[in-house]
């Protein structure tokens, strides 16, 4: 076997290739993109010969998407995604000085995929249309991340300023479009004060609001409270900030609306859509996250607790001497373990199962939160088990043992 260690950069990839017992064979730096790989597979085959079959080929690499991965798994190698943090801590075996060079990092990559690729995950064969789901999928929720962090911005700003806008504009939901383009007609105290309530019902009137007369008056009236003054130079500064942050928000939801129908009709036309979609708690929207984070790959996952394990539901034990904890892994997927957490909470709502197994949990003096983990958690097998049978949720069999130990 070859065992090749593939530390990338946005333009190179400084590679080594070793044999079974550590020995270097070679090393390059090779370009990005198609030239670099035909390099890399002349290379492998100059020193694995010709009886040298693909998958005697172990790449280890510190990511696990991009069309240089693709290409690797197409050429048939086994490819492992070593996480960056485990890759730090396998180079301090080679010393403590904290040297650091892209050779070197191509070497400990090669060392771990030789000896340690037992501890490491190889990079799941997803479909094309899994793929697909998880570009969207995270796409759609980086902008909402994002549309979170200017918001925060431009509060901070309001609050600076203009805090009567903040009381004013609450009852629509402070990072809607409407709200914004209501900041932006009238982004100082002045010129809020100014804004007639014709004026108000008619950006209301164009995003289909409900009761306009009313949220209308309400809105006027907030803005025409007295509050503390700020110098004009000052406040039209403010004011064209907070213009611009407001403008970059209306695009941004116009952008993440767009981008959810997309991410619909991808989750929409995958095989699994139906049995997720059968799942309490889940929508199209979190469905597709999920399954954008865990993949189709059926050989990707052992068993149910290794599916649990992977999304982070499952909690870690700490043992030494007599000190015994068992505590919540922080070190996770977070796209994936935000969408469980939401699946989790809106099953409460419309599964009597989860509502008792989460009730169960509280009454053990759980916290909220940690409940919430443990259904999460249960759900999460739950969905193996579907996914494995190739059936759809039943209320009546995902519940049945612990409504029998209920009963009993």
């Amino acid at each position: 076997m070859l065992f090749v260690g593939d530390d990338w950069a946005e333009d190179h990839h400084d590679v080594e290739v070793q044999d079974d017992s550590g020995r270097r064979l070679g090393a390059a730096r090779l370009p990005e993109g198609v030239e670099g790989v035909a390099k890399l597979h002349a290379l492998i085959a100059r020193h694995g010969g010709e009886d040298l079959e693909p998958e005697q080929v172990v790449v280890g690499i510190e990511t696990d998407r991009g069309p240089w991965v693709q290409a690797l798994l197409a050429a048939g190698y086994q490819v492992y995604a070593v996480n960056p943090r485990q890759a730090a801590r396998f180079k301090e075996r080679y010393g403590s000085s904290g040297a650091k060079s892209d050779k070197g990092d191509a070497h400990a990559l090669a060392d771990m995929v030789r000896i340690d690729r037992a501890q490491l995950r190889p990079i799941a064969g997803d479909s094309e249309q899994a793929q697909a789901v998880k570009v969207v999928a995270r796409a759609h929720q980086t902008l909402i991340w994002e549309r979170t962090r200017t918001f925060q911005r431009l509060r901070s700003m309001l609050r600076e300023y203009f805090p009567g806008a903040l009381t004013a504009y609450a009852g629509l939901e402070l990072t809607s479009t409407d709200a914004m383009e209501l900041l932006v007609k009238a982004p100082t105290p002045e010129r809020a004060a100014k804004l007639t309530k014709q004026q108000i019902t008619v950006v209301l009137a164009r995003h289909r609001r409900r009761n306009r007369d009313q949220k209308a008056a309400a809105i006027q009236t907030a803005l025409r409270d007295h509050q503390l003054d700020v110098a004009a130079p000052v406040a039209d500064a403010y004011a064209a900030a907070a213009t611009a942050h407001a403008r970059l928000l209306i695009a941004l939801n116009e952008q993440i609306d767009a981008l959810q129908g997309q991410v619909k009709a991808h989750f929409l036309a995958h095989p699994d859509a139906e049995i997720y979609l059968s799942m309490p708690g889940i929508g199209e929207i979190t469905g597709a996250r999920v399954l954008a984070e865990f993949g189709d790959d059926p050989t990707r996952y052992a068993s149910a607790k290794a599916r649990k394990n992977y999304a982070g539901t499952s909690p870690i034990t700490r043992a030494s001497g007599k000190s015994h904890t068992v505590q919540a892994r922080f070190v996770r997927n977070n796209r994936l373990a935000d969408a469980l957490q939401r699946q989790a909470f809106c099953a409460l709502q419309n599964s009597h199962g989860a509502r008792r197994y989460y009730d169960k949990q509280r009454a053990r003096d759980l916290d909220y939160n940690p409940a919430l983990r443990q259904l999460g958690n249960r759900l999460v097998g739950i969905l193996h088990g579907c996914l494995k049978t190739r059936t759809l949720y039943s209320e009546a069999t995902a519940w049945a043992h612990h409504a029998n130990l209920a009963a009993a």
